[in-house]
């Protein structure tokens, strides 16, 4: 007696090709202008925000490791013409050493002027003249700390609804697919929810380290921007009195 076999149920191969639309090769071949815009978006977010966050954490790195060298080193050396010398061979980006050498610049320019017998002598004081010198060199080298922050601010913040804008076009590219086949199956839909999901993950992904190191920086740049306040009030009163005043 001779059986006649069933065919296998083509279901699961069928799902199985299905689910191979959902992958990332395939959602390059799919994509259509505004997904290649959105994915673009993207990827320029991601590489600019990570060199943001190795140029930023590099540069941090090097300020908190050299500040007590720089502010120990003017402290403890012997006259301030030996310690101008030693901030002038301090690296261009270090910022300690150029808000004492813009406050010892003032007190240089402020005693030509009295003793040229200047307007300037007059019309500020020799305190006053540093301490406006100390107020902008303070105020230049927070901006430098701050490069990128922005950057990084706004793609913690607008790359998510970026990928939800890539995740609705592939919704919708979905609907279509469903309305053109006239069913909903998995061979109708895998590559555009595929294309949805991808792109709504790309944009957390783009996010999410955006966001931390933004939170990171702040909180860094906020401790070395109580550093610096603290320097520029010592070196105010070593200049406009000539010694430091003593407990600092």
């Amino acid at each position: 007696m001779f059986f006649e076999q069933t065919p296998a149920p083509t279901g699961g191969t069928s799902n199985a090709q299905a689910m191979k639309q959902m992958g990332f090769e395939a959602l390059l071949h799919n994509f259509d202008f505004l997904g290649w815009v959105v994915f673009i978006v993207l990827v320029v977010m991601s590489f600019a925000s990570w060199y943001f966050i190795i140029a930023n954490a590099i540069r941090n790195a090097q300020v908190r490791r050299r500040a007590d060298k720089v502010i120990q080193g003017f402290w403890n050396t012997a006259s301030t013409q030996d310690a101008i010398r030693e901030l002038e061979a301090q690296p261009k980006g270090e910022p300690f050493s150029k808000i004492a050498l813009d406050a010892a610049s003032a007190v240089a320019h402020h005693q030509q002027a009295s003793a040229g017998g200047g307007r300037l002598a007059e019309s500020l004081s020799r305190s006053e003249f540093i301490d406006r010198a100390l107020r902008q060199a303070v105020a230049r080298e927070s901006l430098r700390l701050e490069g990128g922050l922005t950057l990084l601010a706004t793609v913690g913040s607008s790359a998510p609804f970026i990928g939800l804008l890539g995740t609705v076009w592939g919704i919708y590219h979905a609907l279509i697919s469903i309305s053109a086949s006239g069913n909903a199956s998995m061979e109708a839909v895998a590559g555009p929810v595929g294309e949805s999901l991808i792109m709504t993950a790309f944009g957390l992904f783009t996010a999410i380290p955006a966001v931390l190191a933004y939170n990171f920086f702040n909180r860094s740049n906020r401790l070395t921007y109580a550093q610096f306040d603290e320097f520029a009030h010592d070196l105010h009163d070593f200049f406009a009195t000539g010694a430091r005043v003593e407990g600092k």
